[in-house]
């Protein structure tokens, strides 16, 4: 039986890598970076731009940096200090600045070194952005990992036997619990799960819990257990339905019936070609979910009491702290940024052909 080429090797027997895969690389990389770059556009017009169209003055805009109690003297401080005067485009560029290379900030008591990258200094707070959002992104990266290995676990695993046993007592009873983990919504189960699990039968700790890894791995994931399964719950039913669907579609196919014919295992044929092959939609979801879940998992932090990305959004926008509210959507869009990053390198590992497009 001949034997499969193996990658390509230069002369010294170092393996090469296709100059294809290297340009399919470097135009993610281009497209990730310039998507960054668009987002962060428009995120300073949501924020800058958009009030000033709809009639908001320079000092409007400040008050959302100096808090509800500012006086008028400080207003006018903070919108001189903060360039608010300037054109828009200028406004950008020095914001952009500050990101990239970091910034002076004068408060009017002492000038504030923002190291890069400087997401913005709360006034309210006293302190530069940065710290306070790299202090709470471990908990909600915690929250997020776990959840997700959870729910893809679950849903491809409930997908896959749901479609291998279509029609059978398992297939509906697995969709009819993903139709319900679908419709409940995350504040409801959350609830429910806080009162059963952790208040009557104490199997789980009550709520505003968390212990960073780094101190006890296993009272951490203690800890986030009961999160990570309400979380997990609502998304596996999702992907479970579209594995289902998935498999499906691709268990019917000419080359499924040929690697069948050629005596390989079925388990061979479901996971290398069936599985295989149903995974692209199911990565493309993964990545945008994933990505959006560092910061935007703002109800279950709050029922579950976790101090993480969701919450310092909720409290800078009870508190009218602009600063706040943009790092933390600055930083949703870069991780989101580079799980698409990620989606479009796991494409060329599915499926070789994308790269040659």
């Amino acid at each position: 039986m001949p034997l499969r080429p193996g990658p390509p090797q230069d002369p010294a027997g170092a393996v090469t890598v296709p100059t294809s895969v290297i340009s399919y690389i470097i135009r993610r990389l281009i497209a990730a970076v310039g998507l960054v770059i668009i987002v962060s556009m428009i995120t300073f017009a949501i924020f800058y731009l958009m009030p000033r169209l709809a009639g908001a003055s320079p000092e409007t805009l400040a008050t959302r940096y100096v808090g509800r109690a500012a006086t008028a003297d400080t207003v006018q401080l903070t919108t001189e200090r903060l360039g608010f005067y300037d054109p828009i485009p200028v406004q950008y560029l020095n914001w952009l600045r500050g990101v990239v290379f970091g910034t002076t900030i004068d408060t009017g008591v002492a000038q504030v070194n923002c190291p890069a990258p400087c997401l913005g200094y709360s006034f309210r707070n006293q302190d530069p952005v940065t710290p306070e959002i790299l202090k709470r992104l471990p908990v909600s990266f915690s929250l997020a990992i776990g959840a997700a290995l959870l729910w893809l676990v679950m849903g491809l695993t409930v997908g896959v036997v749901s479609a291998l046993k279509r029609g059978s007592f398992f297939d509906r009873a697995a969709m009819t619990i993903a139709l319900a983990g679908v419709s409940m919504p995350i504040f409801w189960t959350g609830l429910i799960s806080l009162s059963l699990f952790s208040y009557q039968l104490g199997w789980t700790p009550p709520g505003a819990t968390y212990t960073p890894f780094t101190e006890n791995p296993l009272q951490w994931a203690y800890g986030l257990l009961l999160p990570w399964i309400t979380l997990a719950l609502l998304f596996s039913a999702q992907y479970a339905r579209l594995t289902r669907a998935g498999m499906l579609e691709t268990m019917g196919e000419d080359y499924i019936r040929t690697a069948r014919a050629k005596g390989l295992r079925e388990r061979t044929v479901v996971t290398k070609h069936g599985l295989r092959a149903a995974l692209t939609p199911i990565v493309t979801i993964f990545g945008l979910d994933f990505g959006l879940l560092i910061g935007s998992a703002v109800l279950t932090e709050t029922v579950f009491g976790l101090p993480g990305l969701g919450q310092l959004a909720i409290d800078g926008t009870k508190s009218n702290d602009l600063p706040q509210v943009l790092g933390v959507v600055l930083l949703v869009a870069v991780f989101v940024a580079v799980a698409n990053l990620i989606v479009d390198l796991l494409y060329a590992v599915i499926d070789p052909r994308v790269r040659a497009r």
